[in-house]
């Protein structure tokens, strides 16, 4: 089975590659740019500290790695969802819209459909059941994440690996450190 693993430094997309190879698989490990770090005069570059990470987790486990940028379709598709619905008064969710429309939508389109599975490392799992892939709460309830995971299409879900979410975040956290993973202590993000 073919395996995209969405990888972006921190420990539990981290933690995933090292499940999937306990698993048997080998994922191909992708880091997906969206920030403006290309942009001229733009000055912090948090993608270098998170690009290292993801090299040396690619050179760690044996993985194929890539970086790819979707910089201009994440700006075109969540960045003004974002403005537009503030503008309208209203509470907008840039995490669940990255998750539908880049992450699962434009990487998919793009790279994506050359996989059996995109996994990530999303606090959630899935259920089958007659034929259908249903999205599913994750072990740990506090870091739960299937909410940031509901705009998210049936097709979607069904081509989805969640391989960190019958974990706790204390055990992900126990995996990376056993493992000398560099991203054992860095700072949780959102969704």
């Amino acid at each position: 089975m073919e395996i995209a693993a969405l990888v972006s430094g921190g420990v539990d997309s981290s933690v995933v590659v090292h499940q999937l190879k306990e698993m048997g698989y080998d994922p191909t490990i992708f880091y997906i740019k969206i920030g403006m770090e290309d942009e001229q005069g733009y000055i912090d570059c948090p993608s270098e500290e998170d690009i290292e990470i993801v090299t040396f987790i690619a050179k760690k486990y044996g993985c194929r790695f890539e970086i790819v940028s979707l910089h201009e379709e994440y700006w075109n598709s969540v960045v003004q969802y974002t403005i537009d619905s503030v503008k309208r008064g209203l509470t907008p969710n840039p995490d669940m819209m990255c998750n539908k429309l880049i992450k699962f939508g434009t990487f998919e389109q793009k790279w994506g459909h050359l996989f059996d599975k995109i996994a990530t490392g999303h606090y959630a799992t899935t259920t089958e059941s007659e034929g259908l892939t249903w999205l599913s709460t994750a072990k740990d309830h506090v870091k739960d994440q299937t909410y940031f995971l509901g705009q998210v299409s049936y097709v979607q879900v069904a081509k989805l690996m969640f391989p960190i979410g019958n974990l706790l975040k204390s055990e992900v956290r126990k995996i990376a450190a056993d493992n000398k993973l560099p991203s054992a202590q860095r700072k949780d993000s959102q969704g």
